[in-house]
């Protein structure tokens, strides 16, 4: 697992200098558009109607923070194992002048105080680098303030099933939905070792750690289309993404 993990942020750092490539080009999205999806906004909405603040977990190119600040959060602390991703992303909120703060750690474990948090948000391209999804929700509630609540919005655990092809959806022969870990033959991350859970165990590991959920739904549009790819799996037949809302629990211990 150590060697997978020291792999995996290899391939990551250096996936990640995409973001310093495209540099301009993110900076401009973050300034005119917005990156979060109607669905998640849908949801979100009350919650960000209060100025909470967001804890962004695997924040990747901070596109998001920026969105979330614009759309009502006070202030977003971001954690990320990328130095060249929170390094671009600290750069680009410092342009805008958003209140987004960037911090470069390995989840679970986030170096942040307990009850920090109205709203911790992650997702699209976060689930897949976590083994122990248990700790991870554990550590989700000790962020969260009473009534604080938890947004995921990520890959359907069913996507690493489904090939690329155009002309109709296929299932790999080589991948299963039960299978604990799968190798990134892909960019960004190709040769990473991404780990998997059914969509049941993701709903229990936040169960397990005292979260009440409110919300699941499952989504036929994917949340990444890579340039010049058009899977006939995209085209509205099976779940390619999903999202999660839950609350701490008032009577929550800890």
């Amino acid at each position: 697992m150590e060697s997978d993990s020291r792999r995996n942020r290899i391939a990551w750092e250096a996936a990640s200098e995409k973001h310093v490539l495209e540099y301009q080009e993110h900076l401009a999205q973050a300034r005119d558009e917005c990156s979060l999806f109607a669905a998640e906004l849908d949801l979100l909405r009350p919650i960000l109607a209060a100025s909470p603040d967001v804890v962004h977990l695997q924040s990747g190119h901070g596109l998001d923070d920026i969105a979330l600040v614009k759309a009502g959060a006070r202030q977003v602390i971001s954690v990320d194992f990328s130095q060249v991703a929170a390094t671009a992303a600290q750069r680009r909120a410092d342009e805008l002048g958003a209140a987004c703060r960037y911090v470069v750690a390995e989840l679970p474990g986030a170096p942040l105080r307990d009850a920090c948090a109205d709203l911790v948000y992650t997702g699209k391209g976060a689930l897949i680098w976590l083994p122990d999804l248990r700790a991870w929700a554990a550590d989700i509630a000790r962020l969260l303030r009473l009534s604080g609540h938890l947004f995921v919005y990520e890959a359907h655990p069913a996507v690493p099933l489904w090939t690329w092809d155009e002309d109709e959806p296929r299932i790999r022969p080589d991948r299963g939905y039960f299978a604990r870990s799968h190798v990134n033959d892909t960019f960004p991350a190709h040769g990473a070792v991404e780990s998997q859970a059914t969509l049941a165990e993701i709903i229990n590991a936040v169960l397990s750690a005292g979260l009440e959920l409110l919300h699941v739904a499952e989504y036929a549009e994917p949340f990444w289309r890579p340039d010049h790819v058009a899977a006939a799996a995209w085209e509205g037949r099976l779940p390619n993404a999903f999202s999660l809302l839950a609350r701490r629990r008032t009577d929550a211990i800890g």
